[in-house]
């Protein structure tokens, strides 16, 4: 198929005048193929992440245990495949019915004992206000001011959550929002309630059947420590993907949309058989602009984004210890005016 994409009006020599102040310039750039849903690719998906997480859960039954590591890590990733699908319906960008995209989404949900509704709800508001500061739901670093305010424990929590302790906090996002129906307008709790409802009755089934036919270390080694790896997953990309010392959070007053979905998230580079097993979820920067692109055309539609609007775009990370250990030593306390800063230098102000 060919590519075709229509250049912004100040499009000239390859780079831009000024950045876009609307996603509508973006989009136009963008290659019509990359809104077409296709049913048959979709679906491959599906089978693709059934086929590695039975994998994954059929090495645990048979390996060795100085090889489970691997296996949980295996089946792990793999789960993170279903959220990935899931996340695709939640955007309505898997099927063209709505209820489709609603029973998929829900049903790869719940081994991961995760809301369907509740996720898609709040998810999307972070969409509609990626990066603004004092509104954005997804990770967005405390204040100086409002740090100041913590007692000790919540001082010691967020120091973790935003330290070394990321691999969690995934977890801790999971559990206070997303049964919390205060979250929720009324017109949505419906559906909440009906999500909740649905993970709470697969947990209260599935997990004691686990634990009465392979007991408490069955429990861990089949479901507990592939859910842990999942997390590891949610909790890595959600930070890589806003998180550095270059991308800016902005005020409400100046917020831009196009600009804060363009340049307000990362691409990073992960070892391929983590983006074969999580569907390109890494692909992050056009899923920003549009979130009627499927997870299979995000690559199709970056390409695009680099050649349109690459001067705009954040430098390409990989990822690594290195890259871990400068955003969870660095990003911890964030001010409009000077970006972040470092829990060691706010204790520790220089004179």
């Amino acid at each position: 198929m060919t590519v075709s994409t229509k250049k912004p009006e100040n499009f000239a020599s390859g780079c831009l005048d000024s950045p876009p102040t609307r996603l509508k310039e973006i989009l136009q750039t963008l290659p019509a193929e990359c809104f077409q849903k296709q049913r048959l690719t979709a679906w491959s998906t599906v089978a693709i992440s059934l086929a590695m997480v039975g994998l994954g859960y059929a090495t645990i039954a048979i390996a060795p245990w100085f090889l489970l590591p691997l296996a949980w890590g295996l089946t792990g990733t793999a789960l993170t495949g279903f959220f990935v699908i899931a996340h695709d319906c939640g955007h309505r960008s898997f099927a063209k019915r709505r209820w489709v995209n609603d029973w998929v989404g829900q049903a790869l949900m719940l081994p991961l004992i995760y809301p369907f509704h509740s996720w898609r709800i709040l998810h999307n508001y972070h969409h509609t206000h990626t990066n603004k500061l004092d509104v954005d739901n997804a990770w967005q670093p405390f204040q100086p001011e409002y740090y100041k305010t913590l007692g000790r424990l919540g001082r010691w929590g967020y120091q973790g959550l935003r330290g070394r302790l990321w691999w969690v906090a995934s977890i801790v996002h999971w559990l206070i929002l997303h049964f919390d129906l205060s979250q929720f307008q009324a017109k949505d709790r419906g559906k909440v309630k009906q999500s909740v409802a649905a993970v709470v009755l697969f947990a209260t089934i599935a997990l004691p059947l686990l634990i009465a036919t392979a007991g408490i270390w069955g429990f861990v080694k089949f479901w507990l420590l592939p859910w842990l790896v999942y997390h590891f997953w949610m909790s890595t990309f959600t930070l890589v993907h806003h998180t550095d010392a270059d991308v800016a959070f902005v005020s409400i007053d100046q917020w831009n949309a196009a600009q804060a979905q363009l340049s307000g998230t990362v691409h990073c580079n992960y070892p391929r058989w983590v983006e074969f097993l999580c569907h390109n979820i890494s692909v992050h920067i056009p899923h920003h602009i549009s979130t009627a692109i499927p997870s299979y055309h995000l690559w199709t539609a970056y390409r695009s984004l680099q050649e349109n609007w690459g001067v705009y775009l954040q430098p390409e990370r990989r990822f690594s210890w290195a890259l871990m250990q400068r955003i969870t030593d660095q990003c911890h306390l964030y001010q409009v005016d000077r970006g972040y800063q470092s829990f060691h230098d706010y204790h520790n102000p220089t004179p």
